[in-house]
This record gives C-alpha cells, structure tokens and sequence, in this order.
C-alpha cells in the first residue's frame, strides 16, 4: 500500500503528504533484504494505474523481488479495482500516532484461492520462509482462504510459516469486530510455525485472559507467558512465538523491549530500552520481526533471534516511514550496547 504522511502536521490540515510503500508483510521482507541481506519477495496484487507504478518503483528502490506481482486492469477511476492507501500521522508527545487507512476494493484485497502457484514458489523455486499476517486477513472475505491455501502448500513443502497477529479492530468493525478476528486466527493456528505479535493482539486470539493487565512491565511479559501456555498445548504445530513489549509514556518516548518463546529453549527477553525516543513508531513491530525471522532463519539461538529483532524495531522507529533503513552492523552495534555518539 501507499502511505502518506503529512510530516509533523496532522491528516486533516495539511496542505502536503509525503509518500512511502508500506505494509506489514512488505516491511518485513524489505527489512530483511535491505538490512539482513536475504533475497526476498513479495506476493501481492496492484492495480495497473500510476499510483501502482509509483508503489512499483518505490518496491524496486526496497530491493524486494516483484516478479510475483499480480496486475490487475483498472476502470480509470477505481470503480472494480484500486490501490491501498494508508495516512498516518505520527505523533507527538501527548498526541498520539493515528492511522486513517482507505483499503477498500484494493487489488490484493481481491486475491481469491488459484490465483498463485504456491507449489511453484515453495516446490520448484524453493521458498524457504512464508510470512503473512492478520492485516491481510482482514482485507476481505477471500483473503483468509488465500491464506490457508498457501500454508497447506508451504506445509506440504517443509516451508516454515510466520503469522503476525496484527489486530487492528478498524479493518475488522464491518465483518465482525473481534469475533470474526478471533475466529479467522483460530482457523489459521493450527498451520502456524512462528507466531508474532501475541502479548500486543491477545483479544485477537482467544477470548478472556484471566489477570492480564496492560500491555508492558511486567504484565506484558505475563500475558505472553500465560497465552502462549495455552497456545503451545492447543496448537502442537506451534515452534515458536515472540512480542514486542512496549508501554507507551507518550508518542514520543516508550519503554520498548521483547520477548520470545520456543519449545526448545522456553522463554527469553530482550535488552530492556527504558525511555526510548521514537520519531515514528509505525513499522517498529515489522522491524522486529524481520530481525526475528533473521535470527531463526540463520540458526541463532532465541535469545540472539529477540535481541536481533528488539534492536531492528528500536532502529526502525528512529527514521520516518515504515520501513527500515537500518544496517546489519548498526543493529549488532545496538545489541551490543553502542550509544548514539557522532560516528566519524
């Protein structure tokens, strides 16, 4: 999708945006190629208009393969088919950052099962990694069921599959709030290797959580550990999980760490970074992610793969838009406590 962002105005008076690419599963995969150095791609549809082609020459500058673009005709003025955009305004101090998405009828919202040759990609081309989220389950009626089509497909082939839960009650209040969330990701679950985003979309999982307080030090950490308990029992595919945990002084300034769970090593948290200051939050969750996945994906223990993404998402937030510009030394830099002195 196409983010705009009116700089340090707000959505409703500017007079200018700017523009970025963006996306959660996008700002993933650009994260790890850009700063890990992985060849990646993005699985998507745009409408064949100049707005698509500005968001096809912004992917190309994030270095994503796009070769797996689907482009699909446009009427001329977006009456079958559009592409996504997104506003957001990032906050400051007491106000804070705040999303106005325009995502109706958009082309990837339209995919719909035997649109994508999942075996192709995760048989032939040898696909490694799957990363989706509840953003794109939440586009339209169709988009769950692409989902499951691709993790049956990328089970059949030894793919790993990554799910970040990705609440966000305002793209699901017209087809059923909650409920219908909650019922797409139990649908979804069993198929599910990695799961992110659990102690910050808990109400998007299951439907109580019994002494749960709110998201941070050290309730956070406690809500993690209590679902993922119930998580690991239900859903034995389950390998691994991790959260950010974040507890939000103002729009500018978080207490910012992360925690992670496998079968095999249990639990783990990350560094924590009390006071950090945040130029702009959107797209922190997707730099841990990616610095996560990167961790796993290269054989680090858990502890490392946590410290990776806890310090991509810190890095990620200090520059404008959603994705990252960091680089692999500044985030290992990080992880081993460098401090932000002038580099000559």
């Amino acid at each position: 999708m196409l983010r705009l962002d009116p700089g340090e105005q707000r959505i409703r008076t500017t007079r200018e945006f700017r523009v970025w690419e963006g996306g959660g599963e996008y700002n993933v995969a650009r994260g790890l190629r850009r700063c890990f150095g992985l060849r990646t791609a993005i699985v998507t549809a745009l409408a064949d208009n100049d707005v698509g082609w500005l968001l096809e020459d912004l992917l190309l500058q994030g270095g994503v393969d796009i070769s797996l673009v689907r482009w699909v005709p446009c009427d001329g003025i977006g009456r079958t088919v559009r592409n996504g955009l997104n506003f957001v305004e990032r906050g400051f101090g007491v106000r804070g950052a705040r999303g106005v998405s325009d995502r109706g009828n958009t082309a990837v919202s339209q995919l719909a099962p035997g649109q994508i040759n999942w075996d192709h990609l995760f048989g032939e081309l040898g696909v490694r990694w799957l990363h989706t989220g509840g953003i794109f389950a939440a586009l339209s009626d169709t988009t769950p069921a692409v989902i499951e089509e691709a993790f049956s497909a990328a089970r059949r082939h030894g793919t790993v599959v990554s799910y970040d839960l990705n609440y966000r009650p305002s793209l699901w209040e017209a087809t059923g709030g909650i409920d219908r969330a909650r019922e797409v990701n139990r649908r979804l679950a069993p198929q599910i290797d990695v799961m992110i985003g659990v102690g910050e979309d808990l109400a998007a999982l299951e439907s109580s959580l019994k002494g749960a307080g709110p998201n941070g030090y050290p309730s956070g950490v406690a809500a993690f550990q209590a679902t993922i308990g119930r998580a690991a029992s239900e859903f034995p595919s389950l390998n691994a999980a991790a959260s950010t945990l974040r507890t939000v002084t103002s729009a500018t300034l978080n207490d910012w760490s992360a925690i992670a769970w496998s079968r095999q090593d249990g639990f783990s948290e990350a560094t924590q970074r009390p006071n950090l200051e945040i130029l702009d939050r959107i797209g922190g969750g997707d730099g841990f992610a990616s610095g996560f996945i990167y961790g796993l994906m290269n054989g680090r223990d858990l502890h490392s793969a946590v410290e990776y993404g806890a310090a991509h998402g810190a890095l990620a937030m200090s520059t404008p838009g959603d994705t990252s510009t960091a680089t692999l030394q500044e985030v290992e830099a990080l992880m081993h406590g460098a401090e932000a002195g002038v580099q000559r």
